[in-house]
């Protein structure tokens, strides 16, 4: 048995884990999975340079940024972060705190991101943007998904993205939403697993075992709703019935987890787009932030 050790913030791609560990698909593939969640996008991309983890479940758009120079905490080095297998699009909502009706009614209100220029905080700013209020609010960076569900539901907040099945607790709570993400700034990439460069050649076997197990895992999930919803609601704290209908959203075979893992080259396109267009650096070149070959070992 191999350890893995393996960060993520709170979402999608940690239904697999957990339902992979307690059947036995990683060990059956010589995989122990030692997850930690981490609070935010500073802390991942410090620890995940560090060599705290092998490899982070994290947003496409933070590899970019830190492979750029352009991350919100300084890393003693290059970050050299490279992405190598896709999990979402993001499945990205704006949420609100109730009596908010729609985007416009956001105008000066408070705005929850993870931190102001990695993350999705782009994607918020996009959709804002296109509103014409997205200087009219007040930005407060809070932290990963879980803090920011917290913010939202305690009103510290009055608005922020938030990917299923944090959308969902939102809306058992309260919560209205009011814009699907990708409905405004179109196909987009969201979580990824990601290594440094140095970790996909000395771990190389264990992150194709990984990519494996992964997916036989998704398959195992889509024969029993059930049991995957039983899953959830034990690993996220989450009421059955909320659990349950995570479970259809994650499963959705267009919109839910990428049953291939593939990363998508026009939701990449989309988040370079956007990078590009906030920071005023051109970042034309998705090659620099993937490495498709443990993929490629892995299904053939």
């Amino acid at each position: 048995m191999q350890t893995l050790n393996v960060v993520a913030f709170a979402g999608a791609s940690n239904l697999a884990l957990w339902a992979g560990t307690k059947h036995g698909v990683f060990a059956r593939h010589g995989l122990e999975i030692a997850l930690s969640l981490t609070p935010n996008s500073k802390a991942m991309a410090s620890d995940l340079h560090a060599g705290c983890f092998d490899l982070a479940l994290t947003a496409v758009d933070n590899i970019v940024a830190y492979d750029e120079g352009q991350g919100e905490v300084e890393l003693p080095g290059p970050a050299d972060f490279v992405a190598w297998l896709g999990v979402d699009d993001g499945m990205l909502n704006v949420m609100a705190v109730p009596g908010i009706a729609d985007i416009a009614a956001l105008r000066g209100r408070r705005v929850a991101v993870d931190a102001m220029t990695t993350g999705f905080a782009f994607v918020l700013r996009e959709i804002l943007g296109r509103a014409g209020i997205a200087d009219t609010v007040e930005w407060v960076a809070v932290g990963g998904g879980a803090q920011r569900l917290a913010a939202l539901v305690e009103g510290a907040q009055e608005a922020t993205l938030l990917n299923t099945p944090l959308d969902l607790a939102a809306e058992a709570k309260g919560c209205l939403r009011l814009a699907r993400a990708q409905d405004v700034v179109g196909p987009y990439q969201g979580i990824v697993a990601a290594s440094r460069r140095a970790v996909l050649a000395e771990k190389r076997a264990a992150l194709v075992a990984f990519a494996r197990a992964f997916r036989e895992t998704l398959a195992l999930l889509d024969a029993d709703h059930a049991e995957a919803a039983a899953i959830l609601a034990e690993g996220a704290k989450m009421p059955p019935p909320v659990a349950a209908r995570a479970v259809t959203a994650l499963l959705d075979p267009l919109r839910g987890i990428t049953r291939d893992l593939s990363i998508s080259e026009a939701g990449l396109a989309t988040v370079l787009r956007l990078r590009s267009h906030f920071t005023g650096k051109a970042l034309t070149d998705p090659s620099r932030y993937l490495d498709p070959s443990i993929r490629a070992e892995a299904f053939g």
